[in-house]
């Protein structure tokens, strides 16, 4: 009797291809900004690019349909006073971005629908509480209107943007904070840090729950995300500064559940995690190929798969959430390579004949709607994400507006208020992100 010795997966034979050229985006001056953010972020509706620009900090903002050549003039978001650093887009609201600068705010913009006719200068809101540059944004996953900004002053903010206000503010950071990654419900966020250390936070409790010193070896930045069953996936350097992966478990740091090393590079892996497929692509800075990997319960628990590999090294790289991808080709992601001068979009896809829709591809997704309001998440409550159908693919929501409410009528100042964490009063609040 033959025995398979083979590993069964779906997931076995997926294979990248780059689209056609008329397909990417091109004439996009990316920014040069020394700095390890992933300087895209895309959602089913636009593409945001961190770009370069004089006299202060700006991203482009473009429509997914709007591919091929990008007009030398297209119009910029320009709100900033120095450099962009982060961006991110709401997963609530495929209207709002949250953006962080080195001009030590951190802003969060409606996009309009159509295209940008002119530059946008007004944020809906500013978020004034670093002293120092803020270099990441992350949206909390589940509750409405929850951002949390972390700065080079080594401080953790998180900010109700309904209203403009720091709710929880977390120092326990000795030094620069590399990454930080929400869990599954948002109860809990892993960061790494300069000091070599992985740390688990509780931000409703101020505290941390679990460190781990020197989850990788080297002195080298290290990347950690949280994956869905709540291990850790992390990237780093070996003492020999040879690349490395790692999978951990918080509740006991002791020992990896896996540790792997890959090559010899200098370039900062950066992790993007597929929480329906259980997979996770590496993507470093300045390579030329995108490694992905399966996660799985039985050993060795990380899986290689394959990797895509083309001519260009890439300067950033974006992620499509799984609700944006196209269920009738079988991609189950989509990555958005940045290179010195444009933009070209990645697919990955599950070879099968069949047309009909692939069940066991595509799982219930997290959807755009909040599971829970800003004060339910601060007063203790943790819901998973609400999720929603893939099936007939992806149906983009109507915009939602966000209103801004005035509370003294006779205000007639900017409808952007910039709001202070040492400062209690505030002129504005706007209505929480209105469900369609």
């Amino acid at each position: 009797m033959s025995r398979s010795i083979v590993r069964q997966s779906k997931f076995r034979h997926v294979f990248g291809q780059a689209v056609k050229a008329e397909q990417g985006y091109d004439d996009i001056r990316v920014s040069k900004v020394t700095w390890d953010s992933s300087f895209c972020a895309v959602n089913p509706k636009f593409l945001a690019v961190i770009v370069e620009s004089s006299g202060g900090g700006a991203f482009l903002v473009l429509p997914l349909s709007k591919t091929g050549r990008v007009d030398k003039n297209y119009p910029l978001v320009v709100g900033h006073s120095g450099p962009v650093l982060d961006i991110d887009w709401c997963p609530h609201d495929d209207n709002v971005l949250a953006s962080c600068s080195e001009d030590c705010t951190a802003m969060v913009w409606q996009i309009p629908d159509k295209a940008l006719t002119r530059p946008l200068s007004d944020p809906i809101v500013v978020l004034e509480g670093h002293s120092k540059r803020v270099g990441i944004v992350s949206w909390h996953p589940t509750a409405r209107n929850i951002l949390l900004t972390a700065g080079s002053d080594n401080l953790i903010i998180i900010w109700n943007v309904g209203t403009g206000e720091p709710l929880i503010s977390m120092d326990d950071h000795p030094d620069l904070i590399y990454s930080i990654s929400w869990n599954r419900n948002g109860s809990l966020f892993c960061t790494t840090c300069k000091d070599r250390r992985l740390r688990v936070c509780d931000p409703r409790k101020r505290e941390v729950v679990a460190e781990r010193l020197a989850p990788h070896e080297g002195i080298r930045p290290m990347r950690a995300i949280f994956t869905r069953e709540g291990n850790i996936f992390t990237t780093g350097f070996t003492r020999m500064s040879q690349r490395e992966l790692g999978l951990w478990d918080p509740t006991n740091f002791e020992e990896p559940i896996a540790l792997l090393e890959l090559d010899t590079s200098n370039g900062v892996l950066l992790p993007y995690y597929d929480a329906d497929a259980s997979m996770v692509y590496l993507c470093g800075k300045g390579d030329s190929s995108i490694r992905y990997f399966e996660v799985t319960e039985e050993p060795p628990y990380v899986h290689y798969l394959n990797t895509f590999s083309s001519k260009e090294p890439q300067r950033g790289m974006g992620f499509m959430p799984k609700r944006g991808v196209d269920v009738s080709k079988c991609e189950i992601a989509r990555l958005f390579k940045l290179h010195d001068k444009k933009c070209e979009p990645i697919t990955m896809t599950v070879p099968r004949k069949s047309d009909l829709f692939q069940d066991d591809l595509y799982p219930d997704t997290a959807g755009p709607e909040p599971a829970m309001e800003p004060e339910e998440w601060l007063d203790g409550r943790d819901e998973d994400p609400i999720l929603t159908s893939m099936r007939g693919g992806y149906v983009p929501p109507k915009s939602r507006e966000i209103k801004v409410a005035k509370k003294n009528v006779l205000d007639s100042r900017p409808t952007a208020r910039r709001s202070m964490s040492t400062v209690e009063t505030n002129n504005l609040s706007f209505d929480s992100f209105i469900s369609s």
